[in-house]
């Protein structure tokens, strides 16, 4: 007897069902729909605020932030990738973009985002737009050229309800769910030791694609991480406090390791939504081999004191809910409380086996 090989996997062109050509919505009378250019930053930028300041979410986006959202980087072709309908005014009333992350390897993932003025919702110009997007997405994992399992997704904030049922109704279903923290310093911040070979240091400039290389290190066993390239880890720089930053090495040998890192973002204009003040941690990752020895506790302190050093009033912080590391855990037991959540919609489309023809004796 013969046993059977494990059948091919469908190719993700195959999978994906992208379409061939991909149909624009029909304009009326009010708007057309066209892509976006750089012109319409302005508009485009007063459209996000309108729809922050109606949904409230726990974030406000600069235009510096929209820009490189929209226009800047690899995968962000605003010409191919977003679409907007443009009122005779020159306004822009919706947008949608779609985006494939160049550097995945374990998983091909197109993201997209956008919205409605509140003016015009209820209307189908979202139901219109994500058809596009979605459509849009699976000509880009497919334009990959990968065989992986491919992703379609978009982060939903709590309370959106009108969203859900909107990516409900396209074939979306919620994946990952994400809670987001905060640390009242005017608590005592604890003092931690690290091991004799283990120093906690300031932010280097120099060591910066180092820790790139750490954290995709770190995360390699995290849902849903990819390798970050040094273009995609340089995205939000304009917000990365290096005061606020620290590092972990171990210097143990005459080869001298990062052991961990943490990252903060100086996000100012979240603070008038938010009603205080925080620094928050963008990033924080433990190498395999020092999970275990107070490096991450000891890393959040030092960015406690350094926020509160700077008259902050809170450190804040996401966590996924299911992180594999226990995070959720040393958040609580270092006196984060949860504050509200997100999650993840997506379209997945698994690796789908051939039928296989089975020999027999």
């Amino acid at each position: 007897m013969i046993s059977p090989s494990t059948p091919p996997a469908r190719p993700l062109t195959e999978r994906v069902a992208a379409p061939k050509q991909l149909a624009v919505p029909p304009s009326r009378s009010e708007f057309q729909w066209r892509s976006l250019v750089p012109q319409d930053l302005d508009s485009l930028f007063a459209l996000v605020t309108e729809c922050e300041t109606h949904d409230d979410p726990p974030y406000r986006t600069t235009k510096d932030e929209l820009w490189e959202d929209v226009f800047v980087g690899p995968g962000k072709e605003p010409s191919s990738n977003t679409l907007a309908a443009i009122a005779p005014t020159g306004h822009v009333l919706a947008y949608g973009r779609a985006r494939v992350l160049p550097g995945d390897e374990r998983t091909v993932r197109a993201f997209l985002g956008g919205g409605v003025h509140p003016e015009v919702r209820r209307r189908g110009l979202g139901t219109d737009l994500l058809t596009w997007q979605t459509g849009r997405a699976r000509q880009l994992l497919a334009e990959s050229g990968k065989d992986l399992p491919g992703r379609i997704a978009t982060y939903v904030e709590d309370g959106m309800a009108d969203q859900v049922a909107v990516l409900t109704a396209a074939g979306f279903a919620p994946k990952r769910y994400y809670t987001e923290m905060r640390r009242d310093l005017s608590r005592e911040i604890p003092r931690i030791k690290l091991d004799a070979s283990l120093t906690l240091e300031p932010w280097r400039a120099e060591l910066d694609d180092q820790v790139r290389l750490a954290h995709n290190e770190a995360f390699a066993d995290h849902w849903g991480s990819e390798p970050l390239s040094p273009e995609t880890w340089m995205e939000g720089a304009q917000h990365f406090a290096p005061q606020w930053s620290f590092i972990v090495m171990d210097r143990s040998t005459d080869r001298t390791r990062v052991a961990g890192y943490l990252i903060s973002g100086r996000y100012e204009q979240d603070w008038p939504a938010l009603g205080y003040t925080v620094g928050y941690s963008d990033l924080l990752g433990v190498r395999r081999e020092w999970r275990g020895r107070q490096v991450a506790t000891a890393l959040l302190t030092a960015a406690m004191s350094a926020y509160a050093a700077d008259g902050m009033q809170y450190a804040g912080l996401g966590v996924d809910t299911d992180n594999p590391s226990g995070a959720f855990g040393l958040y609580e037991r270092l006196g984060y409380d949860t504050t509200r959540g997100s999650a993840l919609h997506s379209i997945e489309t698994q690796p789908a086996p051939r039928p296989s023809q089975r020999r027999d004796p």
